[in-house]
């Protein structure tokens, strides 16, 4: 009886323990089968973002596509519409001086209707803004006076070598956006930060060393942005000095309007800023002190030395969205760059340094060249002459825009021996001499902003 009993409880405790580890076994089973369900449902997920991935360029490569063609199509109709009219215009009144065939519809250089035709008009219009520059470079031998100077070039070895001088007030902002977004920053991160794009376009692009510039250019394709000197300075002005509102230069202004102008006697200083006549005046007297020049009015051919950087493409704001366009296509850069959408205004107006009012310098600037007399526009060209002469621009003008009353005063100033302020005959080579042998043209390279 005590044997059986014995038995008896030794089973049920082989039952229990029997049952233990079943449910055990079943238990871990049950947690590997799950975690199968999981790794295999990952594997799904995966796949079908790899398949949407896959997808996706394609598709962007269609979009791209069917716009080329839309571009195409409305490049060829615009052309009949034209042909049409300059055959009635010559077959209607043959001889009549308002019967000449129409210009041609400035979209073709603001909707950038990509074809093969405006390609090889871009390339031929490019072509003589490099060879008109190479001229005026060797007629002055400015490659001798102005070595490279790598202070302010932006080179992204990554994106098929593409070598950028950064020309402040010359429609630089767009392209700092391009570099931010080729550097790897977000589309939305740059919309929403408080950074400045320069800074955060040189923590990935740092300043090259002169040496590294030189071995890159010669593979490289380089290019920079010009504009009408003039407007230039204009623009710098307006966005830095012209009221005192911009917080880094108000000292600056400060100090140019206790220098150059004329207050009555125990009279307090305006709060304003330098009228711009003021300004011309510090940047001559700057310019016959040898002294160097802030990079926003500092000439270009100190700044981006283009006599000893032999720059694939010369851009002008003139032609900024189809000189930028031909840019991007000639890199390789389309999927990355042209399809980027516009930033807010508000954003655009801050990372451009955008006037407040909106209105664009070139629109004012008669007004303001109105205020100066010709003697100081002459000791103005001398500083910019170059860049005038390098670039193409007519300087010629605006001596139609300045005062003409100090025709009275270069009279005066012609009896006492004086040179004759206007006139607008001084030779090329005396003025860009001037402008060769003055020292202000160096950019500032401890200051930027």
């Amino acid at each position: 009886m005590i044997i059986r009993l014995r038995y008896g409880r030794r089973l049920q405790t082989y039952l229990k323990i029997g049952a233990c580890v079943l449910v055990g076994v079943c238990y871990f089973a049950f947690l590997f089968r799950e975690s199968l369900n999981a790794y295999e449902h990952r594997e799904r997920v995966a796949a079908a973002e790899l398949e949407a991935d896959a997808s996706e360029p394609s598709k962007q490569q269609l979009k791209l596509k069917r716009q080329q063609l839309q571009r195409q199509r409305l490049l060829t109709k615009q052309q009949e519409q034209q042909s049409k009219a300059t055959s009635n215009a010559s077959s209607g009144s043959s001889g009549s001086a308002t019967a000449a065939a129409p210009a041609p519809p400035p979209s073709a250089l603001t909707l950038y209707e990509y074809s093969e035709e405006l390609h090889s008009r871009t390339e031929r219009e490019l072509q003589k803004r490099s060879e008109h520059l190479a001229a005026v470079c060797d007629r002055y031998k400015l490659q001798e006076k102005y070595p490279p100077n790598p202070w302010e070039f932006f080179v992204s070895p990554g994106h098929n070598n593409l070598v950028w001088c950064n020309v402040f007030k010359a429609a630089s902002s767009t392209w700092m956006y391009y570099f931010n977004i080729l550097a790897g920053y977000d589309v939305k991160y740059l919309q929403r930060t408080e950074m400045q794009p320069l800074e955060l376009a040189r923590k990935k692009f740092p300043r090259p060393e002169l040496a590294e510039l030189m071995e890159l250019l010669p593979s490289a394709l380089s290019f920079l942005f010009v504009r009408d000197p003039f407007e230039r300075i204009l623009s710098a002005y307006r966005n830095k000095l012209e009221g005192n509102k911009n917080t880094f230069y108000k000292a600056l202004g400060n100090k140019i309007v206790h220098r150059f102008r004329r207050r009555n006697l125990g009279g307090p200083w305006p709060r304003c800023g330098p009228t711009f006549e003021e300004f011309v005046r510090f940047l001559i007297a700057e310019h016959e002190a040898g002294k160097k020049f802030d990079e926003h009015w500092a000439p270009i051919y100190s700044f981006c030395t283009p006599c000893s950087v032999n720059f694939t493409i010369i851009g002008k704001t003139e032609t900024f969205q189809r000189d930028s366009e031909y840019i991007i296509r000639q890199a390789g850069l389309e999927s990355l760059l042209l399809g980027l959408g516009k930033l807010p205004q508000r954003k655009l107006r801050k990372i451009g340094n955008q006037a407040r009012s909106g209105v664009k310098s070139e629109a004012l600037v008669e007004r303001y060249f109105d205020d100066l007399d010709r003697s100081t526009l002459d000791q103005l060209l001398k500083i910019y002459r170059i860049d005038f002469e390098l670039f193409d621009y007519d300087y010629r003008k605006y001596y139609d825009m300045v005062n003409p009353w100090s025709l009275e005063q270069s009279t005066v100033g012609a009896g006492q021996g004086q040179v004759h302020p206007t006139t607008t005959t001084t030779t090329t080579s005396s003025v860009a001499s001037v402008a060769v042998g003055g020292g202000s043209g160096t950019v500032t390279q401890g200051q930027v902003t």
